[in-house]
């Protein structure tokens, strides 16, 4: 007989098929990362409503669902699959059915448990005594039996395979087995996780969830078509992609340009804390216990802020997309003066505020299959553009066709890029970042051959402005000169306009032109360009520094071109004269000290000359007349030097007197 294996999982899945499922009806793309999805659907008496999500998704999911129910039912509890591994959540259970267990395997384990069982026409009742597989010889297959204590006594074995039907008559151990199968029917999914929603209602009612999950970011496309009418068509387009393993049946759907702060918390995986272990202090050996010294006292308590508020929830309203159809080649060739202006697209979106951001929802209800991309227009208006030239690369010889775009629209323009048709042929693309209502943006898309430019410096120019003498120090104020020219050359026998983007450079200063607009790191110029003609335009700058100098430590020479500056004052020339004719006096003084020490220095030679003349003349008889010569010249010698120290003790002293005076002089100097 073939061994019968476990057939009661088909079961358990029929009981959690009572669980239904709640269809997508609206979407929400965003610009960060996140997408809200809002599902509704009807539940009959005592249905559970459930979602399944990506495993990734659910701190997301918990971080953010909203439920509500209408026809007066009550949500009565929200459970999930937990994340702990399949051995982890199987652990608590007091039996074990294995890959290939055998209904005899997992009857042996609930010994004492009472069972039910049809063999025949017979029904028996008994309690589990020992389950297992016996074979009665070796030409006999394996089969399995089971041992009761029958309601009479009576211990019996009985052949599974003969059993008809086999019951667990206690609900609790039932319960557990569908449990059981359950939570290892759950684990064949790895990366889908089942969140089921608990409703006290007992007729039909409707239930809404609403949440966040990590979504693609929805892009945006324009084409900016130029044509005969005054202003181009700007059409919008916005790619979305289903990505969420469910296809989007009918679903009202909407995009938002912004971007909320959004980030995850880890509330799916459970977590643990390691509690301490604590112990009564009398059961502790008392040891040293040393207290620190106090640093001061403290009053008061701290009082905690209380928690943030949470933000309101913004409901999204719904608009909707019309056909599609996009601008082409052979369709702008053949198509009529009036069909030249834009494609054959019909928008129906509506677009509006949304706090800080701005929403653009679609009227009619979308279907994209799981997997599938989609592309919807939600824009298509005339708005206020001027044509010109752009030149803002100075390595470049030619400048960029532009257009200048005036967002008149009343909407936000979300950032993306932009395919120029002019005249029914394609003309460039651009990139633009996202633009608010009444905004204005620079656009270029192309180079214009027609034009060259070409740049000259000169900065050899630097005036001194102010001279300021305070506490010692000199301070003089210099403006140099800069003068960027750049030579236009149009070759087109059409007049133009060039917007030129001067760097703006910090501590620099504009002198003869002033910029039409500025950004943060350019000025903006206009220029008016003849047919046919080369213009100059100059822009000269300046920037204004100052330089500082020691009075102390500056020289004669240094102080004399500062009288010669024209910028000084009078006052300060005054001041700086009295400077300069005190260092003067100082120098002089030097000068004379400096002649003393040489003056001292050939006198010392001249007496060792002397002292060594003596010394030799000494030992020769006969020459006390030249020895006496020698003794009044080396006497007059030591008469001359001490005058000479005298005269430098004179010239030190006043050298002290002459630098207490200039240095009084550099204190009180002050213009």
């Amino acid at each position: 007989m073939i061994l019968r294996r476990i057939a009661l999982l088909p079961a358990a899945l029929a009981m959690t098929a009572l669980a239904a499922d709640l269809p997508v009806r609206e979407v929400v793309l965003y610009k960060h990362g996140v997408g809200y999805f809002e599902r509704a659907g009807d539940l009959g008496p005592g249905e559970t409503a459930r979602l399944d999500f990506k495993a990734e998704d659910m701190n997301d999911v918990l971080k953010s669902l909203v439920i509500a129910e209408a026809n007066g039912g009550k949500v009565g509890g929200v459970r999930y699959d937990a994340s702990e591994p399949l051995e982890k959540r199987l652990q608590d259970f007091p039996f074990a059915v294995g890959a290939q267990a055998t209904l005899a395997a997992v009857l042996d384990q609930m010994k004492g448990a009472r069972l039910e069982m049809r063999v025949g026409l017979e029904t028996v009742t008994g309690t589990i005594v020992s389950a297992r597989v016996v074979k009665s010889s070796e030409k006999d297959p394996e089969h399995e039996v089971a041992v009761l204590i029958t309601d009479s006594g009576d211990i019996r074995s009985f052949d599974l395979g003969a059993a008809t039907s086999v019951k667990l008559s206690d609900p609790k151990l039932q319960s557990l087995l569908k449990d059981y199968l359950t939570v290892v029917s759950g684990a064949r999914s790895k990366d889908r996780r089942s969140v089921f929603i608990d409703s006290t209602g007992t007729g039909t009612r409707q239930l809404v969830a609403s949440y966040m999950t990590p979504a693609p970011v929805w892009k945006s496309s324009y084409r900016l078509i130029f044509g005969t009418e005054p202003q181009p068509m700007l059409e919008g387009w916005a790619i979305v992609d289903n990505t969420s393993g469910e296809d989007w049946e009918n679903v009202k759907l909407s995009v938002v340009s912004g971007r909320p702060i959004s980030f995850i918390t880890q509330l799916y995986e459970p977590r643990y804390i390691q509690r301490p272990t604590a112990d009564l202090a009398e059961n502790r050996a008392v040891a040293p216990q040393v207290f620190q010294g106090a640093m001061g006292s403290v009053s008061g308590t701290l009082a905690q802020a209380p928690p943030p508020a949470a933000a309101p929830r913004q409901q999204n309203a719904l608009g909707g997309f019309g056909g599609g159809g996009g601008p082409r080649r052979d369709a702008f060739a053949k198509a009529s003066e009036a069909l030249s202006d834009y494609s054959s697209v019909a928008t129906t979106a509506e677009g509006q505020d949304a706090g800080d951001l701005f929403e653009y929802s679609f009227a009619n209800p979308i279907t994209v299959k799981k997997g599938e991309s989609a592309m919807l227009p939600f824009l298509q208006q005339r708005l206020n553009t001027r044509k010109l030239l752009i030149y803002s690369d100075n390595m470049n010889l030619h400048p960029m066709n532009a257009a200048e775009i005036t967002n008149t629209t009343g909407k936000t323009l979300d950032g993306g890029p932009i395919t120029v048709y002019e005249a029914g042929v394609y003309a460039g693309e651009a990139l633009v970042e996202t633009l608010k209502a009444a905004d204005k943006r620079l656009i270029a898309y192309g180079v214009d051959l027609g034009t060259r430019i070409s740049t000259a410096w000169d900065s050899s120019r630097e005036v001194v402005r102010e001279i300021h003498l305070r506490r010692g120090t000199l301070t003089m104020r210099t403006a140099a000169q800069e003068t960027k020219t750049y030579t236009i050359k149009n070759v087109d026998a059409q007049p133009k306009t060039l917007v030129i983007e001067h760097p703006l450079r910090p501590g620099y200063k504009l002198l003869n032109q002033k910029p039409s607009e500025q950004t943060a790191n350019a000025y903006r110029f206009e220029v008016k360009m003849n047919a046919s003609a080369t213009e100059t335009f100059p822009v000269q700058e300046e920037r204004v520094y100052d330089q500082t100098v020691a009075v102390s430590s500056a020289t004669p020479d240094v102080m004399t071109t500062w009288l010669q500056n024209k910028a000084l004052s009078e006052a300060g020339r005054a001041q700086i004269q009295q400077i300069l004719q005190k260092k003067a006096e100082i120098a002089e003084n030097d000068a004379a000290l400096q002649q003393a020490a040489t003056d001292q220095q050939n006198l010392t030679q001249d007496q060792d000359r002397l002292r060594r003349n003596l010394q030799s003349l000494n030992a020769v008889a006969g020459q006390q007349d030249q020895v006496q010569q020698y003794a009044r010249q080396l006497a007059a010698s030591e008469t001359k030097f001490a005058a000479l120290r005298d005269n430098e003790s004179q010239l030190r002293r006043k050298k002290t007197q002459l630098q207490s005076e200039l240095n009084a002089l550099i204190d009180k100097a002050d213009f």
